[in-house]
């Protein structure tokens, strides 16, 4: 099983096209995530960078991600692209819920700073592959705090070596504008496709393109019938399943291929893609995924079809088609 590897836009680095998302890893005292103990975080994470996935993103608001990553992977370091995110709170209280409490994220100059060094010390390494400004603040609100002359800093000192955003609307564009992000990491799915535009401008400027949510959260799984819907950002977009039926993408599958292996393999075949993070604390889970990523792209007549037939449906915030 060999896993392709693209270049990360103009930072030049080789990136696995699955990328292993760390947020699974949190804990149950952090958002509700699920349990995991030390020695099958320990598995999980090998088994990772054995399968050749190398980028693995996490977050300092992701409870316990750091710290096991750190553990478990610091004398593989040389294996890893690490990304981790910025702006978060340093602690992270029990039951905490980023969306219930977004005014605790600050991008002023001490919050940067003091998250990248915690970051470095929970994660054992000397320095950070890619840094996230996190939760798409305002063009404004980062330009009045000084994020990026920090984020700049740092760079500077060796402790990050490349900036990001994980960036949504409505301020993507002017994230985009700004000139100064080498990575997007933006969500999309072939039933979430909002950001679909942003993906390829943000691609034309040579940033890298990380995409989250790139199978819908596992929403088609045959063991969750669609219980949990991909976030619609917009309001306009009907649910993952109704998309998923108007577009009739069922008759389009082989006879082998699970809507699962569907949604990740066409998220993969998106030309400006650099690498989809995935994310499970189950080790089968994460084995299934690089299964599918070994397959690669859809095959181009399937993909040109499926996007056809999304497209036909696809309809504008005022009702007109696009």
């Amino acid at each position: 099983m060999t896993i392709p590897r693209r270049v990360l836009g103009h930072t030049g680095e080789e990136v696995s096209i699955l990328g292993y998302g760390a947020m699974e890893l949190r804990g149950p005292d952090a958002m509700g995530g699920p349990t995991i103990s030390d020695a099958e975080a320990g598995r999980l994470l090998h088994a990772v960078l054995d399968a050749g996935v190398n980028l693995i993103d996490t977050s300092i608001e992701y409870g316990r991600s750091e710290e096991l990553i750190g553990r478990h992977l610091s004398s593989r370091r040389d294996e890893c692209f690490l990304a981790s995110k910025c702006g978060c709170p340093l602690e992270i209280e029990h039951g905490w819920d980023p969306p219930a409490v977004g005014a605790a994220h600050d991008y002023t100059p001490h919050r940067i700073r003091a998250g990248v060094e915690q970051s470095l010390r929970r994660l054992q390494t000397d320095h950070l592959d890619l840094v996230h400004v996190h939760m798409s603040p305002a063009r404004a609100q980062m330009e009045s705090d000084g994020t990026i002359e920090e984020l700049e800093k740092l760079r500077g000192e060796g402790k990050v070596r490349f900036i990001g955003m994980s960036g949504i609307l409505p301020n993507l564009p002017d994230h985009i504008a700004m000139g100064v992000f080498d990575v997007f990491q933006i969500p999309y799915s072939a039933v979430q496709d909002e950001h679909e535009p942003y993906i390829t401008q943000a691609a034309e400027t040579g940033a890298g393109i990380l995409i989250r949510g790139g199978a819908a959260r596992g929403t088609a799984s045959e063991d969750k019938n669609w219980s949990v819907e991909p976030l619609s950002l917009t309001g306009h977009r009907a649910p993952a399943k109704d998309l998923w039926n108007a577009a009739r993408l069922d008759e389009l599958l082989p006879d082998a291929m699970s809507r699962h292996e569907f949604l990740l393999r066409f998220t993969l075949s998106h030309p400006a893609l650099s690498s989809a993070i995935v994310g499970t604390s189950r080790l089968v889970h994460f084995q299934a995924n690089a299964e599918i990523a070994a397959r690669g792209p859809l095959p181009a007549e399937l993909y040109e079809e499926a996007n056809r037939r999304l497209g036909a449906i696809r309809v504008n915030g005022d009702g007109s088609q696009r």
